[in-house]
């Protein structure tokens, strides 16, 4: 079950965290992936690993918010494998702040990546996906719940979050009769690099105490682990998951049922 033998996969923000974990495990499950970060080194790390356990991957840098590269990391997927079966759009920034803390640049470049960079890898992999032959594709847009619910000072990240649960209902029913299937995932507190990150830059002096916080807002009494949210980009990849489009699965430990 969950295989993806021989299917076409981008990843983006796969560098580390989340996208890391979705690439290495649609690798493990037989596709070919791409490994597409804005930091092409980490990006090169990830497909070594993935070589290391006998999967097919190859890295790539990619400006997600930048529309000729990512024009062109869709053309250079065709030309090299001639399709491309499945697209997760991963990579994303945050900002700490409410409407009063939170700048036009901080808003312009938090949805840069996260919204309209969703729109493009969104507008050329579909392009794609209905001209090849079968055509079809799969979309998994990674969210968050602070796109459903009010996160303190997380204005600009909510918004973003917000448009990326939009763009991927629209995008489910805009297309659902051709072949194409959109589903984003909308994870709680997952403890990744970029948390530990944004500890170190905004709670230097007391992280350990925040971060123990963090790992208490969900029920479970712990953030989530990106292996997690990978298993079900997985599932929504697979063909177990073809009766689902449109939908928004939370991976939050009770967060938002509370």
């Amino acid at each position: 079950m969950f295989r993806l033998d021989s299917k076409i996969a981008l990843v983006t923000g796969a560098g580390s965290g989340i996208g890391k974990e979705i690439a290495l495990l649609y690798a493990q499950q037989g596709a070919q992936v791409t490994v597409a970060d804005i930091q092409e080194d980490a990006a090169a790390a990830v497909v070594a690993e993935i070589d290391e356990r006998n999967g097919l991957a190859r890295a790539r840098h990619l400006d997600v918010a930048d529309e000729g590269q990512v024009r062109m990391a869709m053309q250079e997927m065709v030309e090299q494998y001639g399709r491309l079966d499945i697209l997760v759009n991963n990579a994303g920034v945050s900002h700490v702040g409410n409407v009063l803390e939170t700048s036009a640049e901080d808003w312009d470049r938090v949805m840069a990546v996260n919204a309209r960079g969703v729109f493009l890898c969104s507008k050329y992999a579909l392009a794609q996906m209905l001209r090849q032959n079968p055509a079809g594709g799969i979309l998994v847009n990674i969210a968050s719940v602070a796109g459903m619910i009010a996160v303190d000072r997380r204005f600009p990240y909510g918004a973003s979050k917000g448009a990326v649960i939009s763009m991927t209902r629209s995008i489910a029913i805009d297309f659902a009769n051709q072949g194409i299937r959109a589903n984003a995932i909308c994870p709680g507190t997952v403890h990744t690099p970029f948390v530990e990150g944004y500890l170190e830059r905004n709670f230097a002096e007391n992280k350990d105490e925040v971060r123990q916080q963090l790992h208490a807002r969900q029920p479970v009494g712990r953030m989530g682990r990106p292996e997690e949210i990978a298993a079900a980009a997985l599932y929504l990849a697979s063909d177990e998951a073809a009766f689902i489009t449109g939908s928004t699965l939370v991976i939050d430990g009770g967060w938002t049922a509370r």
